[in-house]
């Protein structure tokens, strides 16, 4: 679908009250840094409510990934069916499906529910063999690109697989990887970390035709795990929620950005995002006022955004 055109499917009007409800198709990770915690949790924030379907289990802590067991496909197509038999969801997002197979699953699902808005992931994968790294890009370029409303990813681990025999003096840009993208079919792309060097870096958020929004951030001390579930998790929820694009960017990084500032490290290991920073009692930014505890919706220009992350 064109980028100027992804918007949620409508909620039952029987139910207009309810919150509206994101299939995710995502791991377990048990030190609760990422995946379908990351997810439950962040969703539940700005008042979505997850459906989270388990592609698998991570084993790992908070410094490291030791090993990880996917389920197989039927199991996770299973999980699927079931509740979509049941429950009208406004959007589908994909984390790591663990497995090709897996992929199949989520690209099957996401054409037989095509007026559906997929907001699709592609994670770091570096702690993986490259054989399996090769088949999960090859899978996800061939089953899940065409079908993607909105692909989220690190600058480096988009462009090391769309831009992998890139020879411009110029590194690429956001827009490229959007193009790159674009070509396998998905309508824009949501780029995180972009090193602007001594300026810190920024996320945009790009069509194949135009840079739609940006952010700039300065950087925080510490390396962080779990944000790229967090920030993809809160985009796909508030754009379930009616929000347009620019404007589900911009919430979303605000939320963010309130996660690791109050981040903590509860282990030996990297430090998590807090995704309930709103409501601690020393939290110094929250604003219950608007539709969410971290901010007014619409209060923010995300082409002007400028926070510290």
């Amino acid at each position: 679908m064109p980028a100027d055109t992804v918007t949620a499917s409508d909620p039952d009007p029987s139910k207009s009250d309810a919150p509206a409800c994101v299939l995710v198709f995502n791991s377990n990770d048990p030190c609760g840094a990422g995946g379908l915690a990351a997810d439950v949790v962040a969703m539940a924030c700005v008042g979505v409510h997850a459906l989270p379907v388990m592609a698998g289990t991570y084993a790992r802590d908070s410094a490291r990934i030791f090993d990880f067991y996917p389920l197989d496909d039927e199991a996770v197509a299973e999980q699927a069916r079931a509740v979509l038999e049941d429950i009208q969801v406004q959007a589908i997002r994909l984390g790591f499906a663990g497995t090709p197979d897996n992929l199949g699953v989520v690209a099957g699902i996401a054409a037989d529910y095509d007026d559906i808005p997929l907001i699709a992931c592609m994670p770091d994968l570096s702690w993986w063999n490259d054989n399996a790294i090769d088949a999960y890009h090859e899978a996800f370029a061939d089953l899940i690109l065409p079908q993607t409303a909105v692909l989220v990813g690190s600058y480096s681990t988009l462009t090391r697989w769309l831009l992998p025999n890139w020879h411009n003096q110029r590194p690429p840009g956001a827009r490229d990887i959007a193009v790159a993208a674009g070509k396998r079919g998905a309508s824009c792309t949501l780029v995180t970390g972009i090193d602007l060097a001594h300026s810190g870096f920024a996320n945009t958020l790009s069509s194949p035709q135009t840079l739609m929004a940006s952010a700039r951030f300065d950087r925080l001390a510490g390396p962080f795990i779990g944000s790229g579930d967090t920030l993809s998790a809160t985009f796909c929820a508030l754009l379930a929620s009616g929000y347009e694009l620019t404007e589900a960017f911009a919430q979303a990084l605000s939320y963010l950005d309130g996660s690791l500032r109050e981040g903590f490290r509860p282990g030996m290991g990297h430090t998590l995002p807090d995704r309930l920073f709103w409501a601690q009692p020393h939290a110094k930014n929250a604003d219950t006022s608007g539709d969410t505890p971290f901010s007014t919706p619409g209060s923010q220009e995300p082409m002007a955004h400028d926070t510290q992350h």
